[in-house]
């Protein structure tokens, strides 16, 4: 037998080469262009933080009078997301910012908008801007510099010498990092996997609002009160979280969204319970992620257990215990996360014009005798409130009617609601009930502030309590939280939720059972 018949011959040889060069391109080049594909339709994400801790010596807002910061706890943050489609236009960005503050101004929002948008062409309608309301944080409020500016010198004395103000070099500082921060983010987009997901925690968020005996509701009836009837509100105890990991299956940031009010202040400047919300998270991913975190419709809900029997954790151990369980409901849900790369960017806004409530004659003549009084003499909240009184009516000469601005930021099955109110707990789970989307958080606080929205239950016959009284601060018509729930839920439902990244199914039964275990009982 002739061997060398066994073996292609030179001709062979070449022809094959050949094939299998053209071969290697095919695939080489539909390998580039499924590659290429992919990318296309993959979502792109990056997160930022920026520091805007106050100094020592600002003031410390949350209340109606001065308050000074006197000791530092942990930094405040600007926490920021930027979510686009890489081959879309413009307005296929989303943007999230949150803020370790109390409060963030209309003012505010449109300035650092503005500077967004120029510096990077992301629609200004694309920008969500919110703030935590920790009341251990910043001057970005209550009064801005020159609010006041147009009355009397006694107004004047009682909104910049009586009141909490913002700091205007504090306010530079927050625009500052927030634009550096968000266009950053926006040099680093990448391609990115997410998630969505939710927990359930019940036990440190509680309605503060309570029926009482005497046919009222009363805010923080205090525990053991024999008068209370019933809470008068719901709460809610859903941890929603998105997530976004890297190429490398890392992750690099997530949004979480939880109703408490951020009272539960550890001592110092400090970005409140949220600090401990990102401390659990980041000791199980590290430190490298960015916790931006969404604080729903809290404003009749607090770390306040009003219906407790022992003397409750206060400071740095309520804050811990807070955030820690926030947090650690958050990495349960991630740890059993399925990322996905399929994420549809959208965006609705509208601004409600909504008439600010004017104080009866009567009220305003018991306020102008209140004030010529010591507080001490008169008691200090009839004092506050009749300072509060006086300076609502000389806003209303110049903003009679407040610019409401309700906002729906879709990221893919998720949709983000905005308010700019300490909306009331039981709207924002009205709005999840009419969202037409798997996944809703609530921002409150969020694109400007007008204070409390409570629901017009609160106004009526059995209503009352701290969140309805009349002030600078709040005084929308009473009509204001109907609106605001209407209007989300209307524009949330223009939008078309995305597909939830789902787990992959198991392969069809092949068979066999685990030998080691498909075995009868040995008894011997």
């Amino acid at each position: 037998m002739n061997i060398q018949t066994q073996f292609p011959g030179t001709d062979q040889v070449r022809r094959w080469a050949t094939f299998t060069a053209i071969v290697l391109t095919f695939l080489t080049f539909a390998s580039q262009n499924r590659i290429h594909a992919e990318d296309s339709s993959q979502l792109q994400a990056a997160f930022e933080e920026r520091d805007i801790t106050p100094e020592i010596g600002m003031e410390q807002p949350g209340g109606y009078g001065k308050s000074f910061h006197r000791s530092l706890h942990d930094p405040c943050k600007a926490r920021i997301a930027v979510f686009a489609n890489p081959n879309e236009t413009a307005r296929e960005y989303a943007v999230v910012i949150s803020l370790d503050a109390l409060i963030v101004r209309r003012k505010t929002v449109l300035s650092v908008r503005d500077k967004i948008e120029k510096a990077t062409g992301i629609p200004q309608s694309r920008i969500l801007i919110h703030a935590t309301h920790s009341h251990s944080s910043g001057p970005t409020g209550m009064i801005l510099p020159g609010e006041y500016d147009q009355a009397d010198e006694f107004i004047q004395d009682l909104a910049y010498n009586k009141s909490s103000c913002a700091d205007a070099k504090y306010l530079e500082t927050v625009e500052k990092q927030i634009v550096d921060g968000v266009v950053t983010a926006w040099k680093k987009l990448a391609p990115a996997k997410f998630a969505v997901g939710r927990g359930h925690e019940d036990t440190v968020a509680h309605n503060r609002r309570f029926f009482m005996k005497n046919g009222l509701t009363v805010t923080h009836p205090r525990p053991g009160n024999p008068d209370i009837v019933k809470v008068a509100g719901p709460t809610d105890p859903e941890v929603g979280v998105l997530a976004c990991w890297n190429e490398k299956g890392e992750i690099t940031g997530c949004i979480v969204n939880y109703v408490c009010h951020a009272t539960a202040s550890p001592g110092g400047i400090s970005a409140n319970y949220i600090y401990y919300v990102e401390k659990v998270i980041k000791g199980m991913f590290g430190d490298d992620l960015v916790v931006v975190f969404i604080a729903g419709a809290s404003g009749d809900v607090t770390q306040v257990d009003n219906l407790t029997t022992v003397v409750p954790k206060s400071g740095e151990a309520s804050s811990a215990l807070v955030g820690g369980r926030i947090g650690a409901e958050a990495v349960k849900v991630m740890l059993n996360m399925t990322p996905g790369t399929e994420c549809k960017l959208d965006s609705r806004q509208t601004v409600l014009k909504i008439p600010r409530r004017a104080p009866r004659r009567e009220h305003l003549e018991e306020a102008r005798s209140l004030i010529e009084q010591e507080p001490q003499t008169v008691g200090t909240a009839n004092w506050t409130f009749a300072k509060e009184t006086l300076l609502l009516e000389a806003r209303l000469k110049t903003e009679p009617v407040a610019d409401v601005e309700i906002q729906a930021l879709q990221i893919g099955p998720v949709v983000i609601v905005t308010n700019p109110a300490e909306y009331f707990c039981e709207y924002g789970l009205q709005i999840k009930e009419g969202s037409p989307f798997p996944y809703t958080f609530i921002a409150s606080l969020s694109n400007g502030c007008v204070g409390y929205v409570p629901t017009l239950a609160s106004f009526g016959e059995h209503g009352g309590g701290y969140e309805t009284r009349l002030s600078s601060y709040s005084n929308l018509e009473i009509t204001a939280g109907d609106q605001i729930r209407d209007t989300g839920i209307a524009l949330a439902n223009e939008l078309k939720p995305g597909a939830v990244p789902e787990p992959k199914p198991i392969p069809t039964f092949q068979g066999p059972a685990w030998s080691y275990g498909d075995v009868p009982p040995q008894v011997d």
